[in-house]
């Protein structure tokens, strides 16, 4: 199988390539040349982004391309076009964000989507620019002939948003820990290896078509993972569980002061944590287990010095040592 990967050097990207290459798959990966992609790759350098950046797919066939982008559609709108008649499928690696605002919880692939998106548009917001390169896709490829993944919460080595390797490196620092509760708090991710392998299962089985890409509700729980990086890192720190109303009044930001958690009953949480994954499960969807997912992430990240990459366009997360002991001293856990 020969594949494209318009990307390819960084987390969902690189474990798409490594996925592959895994398989016995020929891979090419176009790139910026801003990151070294995994040895036994064909490396095609350009941007995107700029005048004739893509010059270097000028030539060449593959079986299917693999496009992890999030900024402005109108880049993916000019790679479909100039592949649709020498690639055979176009994956975008989209997202669940693309849904109208709420989604209500147990959402399928066929909920209202974002309104305002268009294929043409420069960068907007996430949710349009996601569904914008969708559009693009489609428009060059077709329904047939091409896989929207929309991807929930990802987690994994390689992660360079930050949210999991946040909660380890805090974690690895020991001492009283602000635990957000409830304990029994039902979480949903994919593990970017497991959304790889489907990825790929999704080319070798011509699928086509928009798929939630995440672990089914409740594949874990906030105690389950955070106890997990507890056990990985081998620390001695100490869960304090407080309550939703206790962090929330505290002025403590869900999801990014505290990544991953967000309060129960909210819309956040039936829009993060809540989605059907039926459909994907169906075509082949396996998740390993969070206490794996943990410790691999665990593994890489003290490999490389325990700071994880961080993407320029996204801001940092986590919450300050500060106020996390403000918190705690003021609820008295």
């Amino acid at each position: 199988m020969r594949l494209l990967v318009l990307g390819g050097t960084e987390f969902v990207g690189r474990a798409v390539v490594e996925a592959a290459l895994g398989r016995g798959w020929e891979v090419t990966v176009f790139h910026r040349g801003r990151h070294a992609p995994p040895p036994g790759v064909r490396s095609l350098h350009g941007d995107r982004t700029a005048p004739d950046g893509l010059t270097a797919l000028a030539e060449g066939a593959w079986d299917a391309v693999v496009d992890t982008w999030s900024a402005a559609p109108r880049a993916v709108r000019d790679a479909a076009r100039l592949l649709r008649n020498r690639a055979a499928r176009y994956v975008y690696v989209s997202s669940c964000s693309v849904y109208a605002w709420p989604p209500a919880a147990g959402y399928t692939e066929d909920a209202p989507l974002v309104a305002g998106a268009s294929a043409d548009a420069g960068g907007t917001d996430y949710a349009r620019d996601k569904r914008g390169g969708e559009l693009a896709a489609l428009d060059a490829f077709g329904a047939d002939r091409s896989v929207f993944v929309r991807a929930g919460l990802i987690l994994g080595p390689y992660e360079n948003v930050g949210r999991l390797p946040w909660w380890l490196n805090r974690v690895a620092r020991g001492g009283p820990v602000l635990a957000p509760g409830p304990r029994d708090l039902p979480l949903q991710y994919i593990d970017v290896r497991d959304l790889a392998e489907w990825t790929l299962g999704a080319v070798a089985q011509q699928l086509s078509g928009p798929y939630n890409l995440v672990a089914p509700p409740g594949h874990t729980t906030m105690e389950a993972l955070l106890e997990a990086c507890a056990r990985a890192t081998g620390a001695a720190a100490e869960l304090r569980w407080t309550g939703p109303d206790a962090v929330l009044g505290a002025g403590i930001e869900p999801w990014t002061q505290l990544p991953v958690w967000v309060p129960p009953g909210s819309d956040l949480h039936d829009a993060l944590h809540r989605a059907d994954v039926s459909r994907a499960l169906a075509t082949g969807l396996r998740c390993r287990p969070a206490a794996d997912t943990v410790a691999d992430t665990w593994r890489w990240l003290t490999d490389i010095g325990g700071t994880a990459p961080q993407r320029p366009d996204r801001p940092p997360v986590g919450l300050d040592p500060e106020t996390e002991a403000r918190v705690l001293a003021a609820e008295g856990v």
